[in-house]
């Protein structure tokens, strides 16, 4: 028996964007969109738009807050494409383009000192902070763009100070050396976070392909602001603070838009804290939403986990002491003003985490100044670190347990700690 022609005889998606059928029309198999003979022209280009620049997909592989986050990002980066420009004019004024008395080889000089300067600013802070720019993604990504807006506003100014001027251009370029390396870091943590498929390559690529259209946009700006602004600083000025601002709000909408699922110090201290308070546990998106996106200059009592041995216990006498009666796998103790947890072998995730949860239960308790007071306990004799907390672990199993299995069930957190 025949198949009646225009009987569908298949049907096809792909995410929720597309829908396809195959119906078979004289004797041939027809492809067909959305049950329609054919696109239209704006469907056409919206397509093809998002084919170009948007992740294969989308929106079912990226997490639900790519697309606020990226529109955030484009104004960013739009405005800081043009704060740019006006920076790198203020700069080859500064090495003399236009000034018959400069020398190229003067130009070279400053040039090269700028860039190696920015190398070595590139090679510290990576090794003095690297390993925090994974767990404060958002708090580095911020920092990262204030600190490039001080870098340009430094170059701008470097012309009208010719004595200081190789001093604060190779400044300025410490610090942009400093915005490449927590940018790009943190960057590469909100693809982590992004990509629901294991296509972190390609949303890496799309962005990069949205961050080329936006600086092409910024060019042919630049392109009509450039005659306007040379020779005519207050003008100048006044362009970059009100670039500086817009590129300021969006990143900070960019980084309130993002809801991490794992935890980090912030977040499972609010976590904790809610739950102490009234026996709930936030979501993802509550949490993100109390977390702090700026460093805070208070002094705490910061926690460094997964440290060495020798960072908790010096002594035999003092490692007996720490295991005495506690049969979880890791350790507790403070050092320094730091509160530094040792992990065992074995210890496992949900290890991890009631760790945290007691490291920084005793990190609010030391920030406090009353409970600085009351848990003033002096070292015994026979050792000479303080540890204050080493049977920390013991005292709180029960109650921390009871943390995992409610943070197990509630099924909203992923069981990973970043830090």
């Amino acid at each position: 028996m025949e198949t009646p022609v225009g009987v569908v005889l298949a049907t096809e998606r792909y995410g929720s964007a597309q829908f396809w059928k195959y119906i078979e029309r004289d004797g041939e198999l027809e492809r067909k969109k959305d049950g329609t003979e054919g696109e239209s022209g704006a469907n056409s280009v919206v397509g093809l738009f998002k084919s170009v620049f948007l992740p294969q997909g989308y929106p079912e592989s990226v997490s639900d807050d790519y697309l606020q986050y990226q529109f955030w990002d484009t104004v960013q980066a739009f405005s800081s494409s043009l704060s740019g420009t006006l920076a790198t004019q203020a700069s080859l004024k500064g090495v003399g383009v236009g000034n018959q008395a400069a020398t190229v080889a003067g130009a070279t000089i400053t040039w090269l000192l700028r860039d190696g300067t920015g190398m070595l600013g590139r090679i510290l802070f990576a090794w003095r902070k690297g390993s925090k720019l994974d767990s404060e993604a958002k708090k580095w990504r911020l920092f990262a763009d204030v600190l490039n807006d001080i870098a340009m506003f430094m170059e701008i100014l470097a012309p009208y100070f010719p004595a200081f001027f190789t001093l604060i251009v190779c400044t300025a370029g410490i610090f942009k050396s400093i915005v490449g390396v927590a940018g790009g870091a943190t960057r590469a943590a909100l693809t982590v976070h992004q990509a629901r498929r294991d296509n972190m390559a390609d949303i890496s690529a799309k962005d990069g392909s949205q961050e080329t259209l936006v600086n092409l946009a910024g060019l042919l700006v630049s392109l009509i602001l450039i005659p306007l602004v040379t020779d005519n600083p207050g003008l100048t000025l006044s362009l970059f603070f009100l670039f500086t601002i817009l590129h300021l709000f969006s990143n900070y909408k960019a980084v309130r838009s993002v809801v991490m699922e794992t935890f980090n110090e912030a977040r499972i201290s609010i976590v904790l804290q809610q739950y102490l308070t009234d026996k709930r546990i936030l979501s993802p998106l509550e949490a993100n939403r109390r977390e702090p996106v700026f460093f805070q200059w208070r002094k705490t009592t910061s926690i460094k986990l997964g440290v060495r041995l020798q960072d908790v216990v010096q002594s035999p006498e003092e490692l007996k002491l720490a295991l005495k009666g506690n049969s979880l796998p890791f350790l507790l103790g403070i050092r320094n003003g730091c509160v530094c947890v040792c992990l065992g072998a074995e210890a496992s995730v949900h290890d991890e985490i009631r760790a945290v949860c007691q490291a920084v239960w005793v990190s609010d308790m030391l920030s406090c100044p009353v409970s600085k007071q009351t848990t003033n306990i002096k070292p015994k004799q026979h050792g000479k670190s303080l540890l204050h907390f080493i049977y920390i672990g013991h005292l709180f199993k029960c109650f921390m347990s009871l943390v995992c299995i409610l943070l197990k069930v509630s099924g909203r957190w992923c069981m990973r700690v970043t830090g």
